[in-house]
């Protein structure tokens, strides 16, 4: 492999951040097996070889041109993990039409004996091609409307999407309330995808500069939303009482006051479709009734 130009080294460090960002997006819908390495090594990799083919006069940003890259990367790299061959998905979709039709026929669901006999196979192959397929799909079509390959994935319970939307709840507080700069910093390289060159002429510092302040965010975000989820993950400050320290626990205290005025905006949303229901109720004749809010059912 030839030696990289200072200029395709400086696209890469400049942009390494856009590996991340789209490892986190691939990996939150993916099995627990799939490890962030795995993708994360693949999407190094193509934004390394998306440097040195990059062509400047194309008119194409390289962010943009990258990103293309990189996802396409880690398809590749999940389709080469998938164990799932033809054949196993084949006795998958044999095994459900034929189910769908004996479901139709009988009025119940049919027996495993009943489904073998319909297939003409034995009883350990339907046990074989119900557990491969208990195990769910994933299509890749959100990420590129050519792909229509699919992945074992697991499904998110009740719980789990209850603990993601207070954590989201809690994010979008936290950035919220980043001081200006550090939250300018975090908006353009995690929302708007830009490069941190982009982001230096705008605000008119210099590259280092950016880096390290978007490390600052990044551990001010990590500390604000453990002081509210996590507590015992916030790290011990080493001067208690000290500027820094003050300064935290005010950013701190302002995500708690942002998360309780977007759960009180909620309530009170929910208290008004209640009324509006109840009022239409009441004009068609109706019993008046008001669905359950957050006020009522605390």
């Amino acid at each position: 492999m030839s030696t990289m130009t200072d200029t395709q080294e400086r696209l890469v460090t400049e942009n390494l951040h856009l590996v991340g960002y789209h490892v986190n997006d691939m990996l939150v819908r993916l099995p627990s097996h799939v490890t962030r390495d795995e993708l994360s090594s693949a999407g190094q990799f193509a934004l390394v070889q998306a440097a040195r083919n990059f062509d400047p006069s194309s008119g194409v940003p390289f962010a943009r041109f990258a990103a293309i890259r990189i996802k396409g990367a880690l398809v590749d790299e999940l389709r080469s993990m998938d164990w799932v061959s033809r054949g196993v998905r084949k006795k998958i979709r044999d095994l459900n039409q034929v189910s769908d039709t004996l479901t139709a026929t009988l009025g119940r669901t049919p027996t495993r004996q009943e489904l073998a006999t319909a297939l003409g196979v034995p009883l350990s192959d339907i046990d074989d091609a119900r557990d491969q397929a208990a195990t769910k799909v994933l299509s890749f079509e959100g990420y590129d409307g050519a792909l229509a390959e699919v992945l074992p994935t697991r499904e998110v319970g009740p719980e789990a999407a209850l603990i993601a939307s207070e954590q989201i709840v809690y994010l979008k507080s936290a950035v919220s309330a980043l001081p200006e700069r550090l939250r300018a910093i975090v908006e353009q390289i995690f929302f708007e995808e830009k490069s941190v060159t982009e982001i230096a002429e705008s605000l008119g510092v210099t590259q280092s500069r950016v880096s390290q302040l978007r490390a600052e965010a990044m551990v001010l975000l990590r500390d604000g939303m453990n002081a509210h989820l996590n507590p015992d993950r916030v790290p011990t400050p080493e001067r208690e009482g000290g500027v820094v320290h003050r300064r935290r626990e005010k950013y701190f205290a302002e995500i708690g006051e942002r998360v309780q005025a977007t759960i009180t905006a909620s309530k009170v949303a929910q208290s008004v479709r209640a009324a509006e229901a109840a009022v239409v109720d009441a004009l068609n004749g109706g019993t008046p009734h008001a669905e359950p809010t957050f006020a009522t059912t605390a």
